[in-house]
């Protein structure tokens, strides 16, 4: 019996990880009241690109421009990450790692650095640690071979803060940071509030973000963005799922193409990301997505496209192949990519 419930909470489990959820799979009681989890997944990825933007294992918002083309080949298995999960009564602890996080080389052991993740503590509607930042709408995140798929139409970051949540509402104070400015001097947190509609169709966030942000020359300036994103179920168990990201909202959107500050002006950035996933049968599957980001002081312009397959064998191991590009319009430089995944939901 053990083993039977283990299976079901594994396989629930395996349908949310490449969403970037923070999901456990494997329960075990502990005590009257506890219980620990387990769960995470195995993932590997064999990934070609060529272009002149520079390899990368997963595109972020900026990139390296080359010269001249250049054609590059690895298999990776980074991305794979583990995670545990503590329940007593009305507390509940998480954390989790996975290998990104530097180091290693190609030489002979390729020995990658962990990293953290989360680390979480909630309570009574308090969240209180490190996670995806409140501003983030995680179920609005494509399924994709590349890690995340087009940061570019993104919101994303995971950071300290703490979390209140009131039904359909939530409110955070988040660490500061003046990406450009004097973060020596960043002594008031980021704030968000965010509101959450949900039913049987699927979900819409909508954030708020406020920010003080130090300058070089010592000066504070107040910046405010907003988002709008969320996950549509359409036909059958296809779905549509975007993100649009407008005003001052700096290093929230992006993966590192807009810097909340240059010189002493804030940055405004226009973001977004549409991307439909159509199911050909109940295992077999696709994504198109397309996103693009858009800073006005400096100027950047970057884009992602991509399709892809993807089919479980079981119902805990899935394959997928996807083919796409990142261009950097305002470098006037691109590359190509087709990445090959497996991966296996413990």
């Amino acid at each position: 019996m053990l083993i039977s419930k283990i299976k079901k909470i594994a396989l629930a489990g395996s349908m949310y990880v490449f969403a970037g959820s923070a999901m456990a799979g494997y329960d075990f009681k502990v005590g009257e009241d506890g219980k620990i989890s387990f769960g995470g997944y195995l993932k590997v990825d064999a990934r070609y690109v060529n272009g002149d933007v520079a390899y990368r294992d997963f595109w972020i918002g900026t990139g390296t421009p080359l010269a001249e083309d250049a054609s590059q080949f690895r298999i990776f298995a980074n991305e794979s990450r583990f995670n545990t999960k503590y329940v007593h009564g009305d507390v509940t602890g998480f954390i989790e790692m996975d290998f990104l996080g530097g180091g290693g080389n190609q030489v002979v052991s390729n020995s990658a650095n962990p990293r953290i993740r989360h680390a979480f503590i909630k309570y009574q509607g308090i969240t209180a640690g490190q996670t995806w930042t409140t501003f983030m709408n995680t179920s609005a995140i494509p399924e994709t071979a590349d890690f995340a798929g087009a940061t570019v139409g993104l919101a994303f970051i995971r950071q300290g803060q703490v979390r209140f949540d009131a039904g359909n509402f939530q409110f955070s104070v988040e660490n500061p940071e003046s990406v450009g400015g004097d973060t020596a001097n960043d002594d008031l947190p980021d704030v968000v509030a965010r509101y959450n509609i949900k039913g049987d169709w699927g979900n819409v966030s909508i954030s708020a973000l406020g920010r003080s942000l130090n300058t070089t020359m010592g000066n504070s300036e107040t910046a405010f963005g907003g988002s709008i994103a969320g996950r549509i179920k359409t036909f059958g168990k296809d779905d549509f799922r975007f993100q649009f990201h407008q005003g001052e909202v700096g290093r929230y959107v992006g993966v590192g193409t807009a810097s909340d500050l240059i010189g002493e002006e804030v940055e405004s950035t226009t973001s977004y990301l549409a991307a439909y996933r159509h199911y050909w049968t109940d295992t077999l599957r696709s994504t198109v997505l397309y996103g693009r980001v858009e800073t006005d002081l400096a100027d950047a312009e970057r884009t992602q496209w991509s399709v892809n397959l993807f089919q479980n064998l079981t119902p805990q191991l899935a394959v997928g192949f996807e083919v796409g590009n990142f261009e950097m319009g305002d470098k006037n430089v691109d590359s190509d990519y087709a990445q090959l995944s497996m991966r296996y939901a413990l």
